[in-house]
This record gives C-alpha cells, structure tokens and sequence, in this order.
C-alpha cells in the first residue's frame, strides 16, 4: 500500500531555507539584545560611537523576532495538523497534545529543574524574588502557561525564568487550537470553516489593541499579552490555510517572496521610527511585520526558495531555534560574568557578542541532538508514532497536486 506522501503525488521533501532563516534571524535579535540589556545595566556604554541606526537594528529588535518566531510556528502547527489528520476538523485531541508535549516538555523540564537547584543555591542572576511571588509561583506559571501574566502583574522575573513568557502565549494558543478546529472547521476554506478563519481573523484584529488599549500603559504588558502575540499565530495559521488550498502563479509567489522580504527588512531596518510614529502608537508595527512574514513563508513554500551559503549559519542557528531560545541566558550570563571579571574592557564588547552567539547556537545544537530530540522520538513511539516527526520542517515538491484539504509534510 503506498505511503500517504506518494499517494497524493510527492516525490520528494526537503526543510524549508525560509522558515529556518527567519528563525534564525528572530533568535539572532534576541541573542543580541540580551547582551547588549546586560552591558547598558553594566554602564558599558559601548554604543556611543555607533550610528543610532545601526544601533536599533542590531540589539533593539527582540521583540520583533517573537513575532517572526509566533508566524512561522501558527504556520508549520497548522500545516503540520492537516498533513497528519487530512484537514484541520479531523484532528484528534490526545494526538496532538501528546505530539506538542513530547516537542516542548523534555527540554522545559530539565530547564526548570535546573532553575530551580540554582535558585535555592542562590547562585546570582537565579533567584527569584518574593516580590515576583518567590519559586513556587514562577514555577506554577511555567506549568500553567501564565509566566507572561505573572510579570504583568508581579514585575520581571530572572533572565532563564523570563524568556519564557512567550512559550506561555504559544501553548495557551494550542491548548485550545484542536478544540476549536473540531468545532469550527471544515474542510473548504469559505465553506464550513468559516468560523475557523473568523476566529483566527478576530485574533489579528484583536492584537494591536492587545498591544495599546488593553495593556493600559504597561510596558510589560504591550510586549507580554497574549492577545499581543497570538495575532501573529493566527497569521501564520491563516498563511498555511492559504497555501494548502492554493497554488500560487510564478509571477504571484514572486510578488510575495519580493513583497514580504522587502516587509520584513524595512520592519527591523527601520523598526525605531515605526515605534515612534503611528505605526507604534497603534500597535500596527507588529501587524505589519507578521503579514510581510506570512507572505515571505508563502513564497518560500511553495517556491522550495534555497537560501545563499552565506546564510548558512543563521540557517543553522534557526534549526535549533527552541533550543537555543530556552537555554541562550546561560551562556548570556556565563560570557559576561567573564567580561565584568575583566574588567569591563571595551575592545572586548564585539567578542563578547560573536561568543555568546557562537556558544549559545552549540550548546542549543548539542541539546537538541543528544537531548531533545531522541526524548521527542521516545514520547511518541508510546503511541505508536515515532516516524512522524512533528519538529521537521518540510514542504512538498508538487504542492499543485495536493487534495482533499491535505498538505505534504512541514
């Protein structure tokens, strides 16, 4: 009996050079502004020299590759979904929350512990403070996909503990994904599944506010809030709705390979004056950088678009992206404990940032490969689906003869 993938005419699948790239990008901005948040609180005031522009490229775009990062995961979720359930309706609830367990839980296990032994170690930069509600609760929001609101409310917590405000907004999303695909998709775009698109529609509507009104005037909130980040999710579920229904011409995927690359560099290239223009004081930046990603992913997937070597580490960097996401503030504080120890050096500054970067990219391949995904594998082959790989990024060769709401593998 022929395989799934060759019944509906695929012959051949590969990663796809644009979804990594734009992980590897978003995961470079954060890396970058870590560091550089450590050296200002540090009076290490090595920007001063440097053009402001260039400046707010390199180290002030974090918040702009989540969103990236929330794109391209509402993308390769949903297309995912329809690959292995032949559309979005038919998806099963014990499935896909044993695939999502055994992709995000070994790794934000063994962080949290680590955190934990650290934090009554009261090592320095890991202890969390009773003002932020102490161990217990950060280790209850973790759990319970909260930690976004918990600073809301409470304030910052530690670095390792913080960047995990955004796994929170992720995981709320998918608790209810499958929920509302069964009960409001179909299995044509504008036919049964209109409430579907209607739901998702509603979340990018919802998100600039969720970025101005909704967040009255927290700062922690217009970054942090779920309806903030869940717009680009719906984004990249709509995008992967789009493309496995229909087959762009050559000159259409050219506009939006163009288009969306042009979106997205003008959107971190010129990211501080959209802050402070009415794209900022709407909370549209975001917007506009999620669609010019959706588009750039549209491009890329149906185009099988090959990225140049001289992209390769980034490339690389993107594959390990979750990794390297939950585990990149050891190596921050590690590299530049070693710098203050020194003496704060200036000529060290550019090394200190291609070190952390460097480490962090190695030390998220290794956990990848020898941790995270051999435990995936093990979690699923308990269900007896240990070939289907739930974090490959794959995209099929003939996306024109795909059927019955069924897309090639992501």
């Amino acid at each position: 009996m022929p395989s799934a993938e060759s019944a509906i005419g695929v012959s051949v699948s590969k990663r796809l050079d644009g979804i990594d790239l734009l992980r590897g990008l978003a995961i470079f901005f954060v890396l970058m502004n870590h560091v550089n948040i450590r050296l200002l609180g540090a009076k290490v005031f090595y920007t001063k020299f440097l053009p402001a522009q260039l400046v707010h490229i390199l180290v002030w775009n974090a918040q702009l590759g989540v969103q990236m990062f929330f794109a391209v995961s509402g993308f390769l979720i949903t297309s995912i979904t329809i690959r292995r359930w032949g559309s979005l309706s038919q998806v099963r609830l014990g499935g896909f929350y044993l695939f999502r367990f055994a992709r995000i839980a070994p790794l934000l296990l063994l962080l949290l512990l680590v955190l934990c032994g650290l934090h009554f170690a009261h090592v320095h930069n890991y202890v969390v403070s009773a003002k932020t509600g102490g161990i217990g609760r950060a280790l209850l929001a973790a759990l319970t996909v909260h930690v976004n609101e918990l600073e809301i409310h409470r304030g910052y917590l530690p670095g390792n503990w913080d960047v995990l405000w955004s796994l929170s907004v992720e995981e709320m999303f998918y608790l209810f994904f499958p929920v509302v695909c069964l009960l409001f998709a179909g299995d044509k775009l504008f036919g049964r599944g209109k409430a579907f698109v209607a739901v998702l529609c509603a979340f990018v509507v919802l998100g600039p506010f969720g970025r101005t009104v909704f967040a009255h005037g927290s700062e922690i909130a217009q970054e942090y809030s779920y309806l903030g980040g869940m717009e680009g999710i719906s984004l990249g579920c709509l995008t992967a709705l789009i493309v496995s229904r229909k087959r762009f011409s050559r000159p259409a995927l050219r506009v939006l390979g163009i288009g969306g690359a042009t979106i997205v560099a003008a959107s971190l290239i010129f990211s501080w004056q959209a802050y402070r223009g009415w794209l900022g004081s709407t909370g549209l930046n975001f917007t506009v950088l999620g669609i010019g990603t959706c588009m750039f992913i549209a491009a890329s997937a149906q185009t099988q678009w090959r990225s140049p070597r001289v992209l390769a580490p980034l490339l690389r960097i993107g594959r390990y992206s979750y990794e390297v996401y939950l585990t990149h503030m050891f190596v921050v504080y590690t590299f530049f404990g070693v710098f203050l120890n020194a003496g704060k050096p200036m000529r060290l500054v550019p090394i200190l940032f291609v070190v952390t970067i460097l480490i962090a990219g190695l030390l998220g391949a290794a956990l990848a490969n020898l941790y995270s995904e051999p435990m995936n594998r093990f979690l699923r082959s308990k269900s007896g689906s240990a070939s289907s790989r739930l974090a490959s990024i794959r995209v099929a060769c003939d996306p024109n003869r795909l059927r019955d709401g069924t897309v090639a593998p992501f």
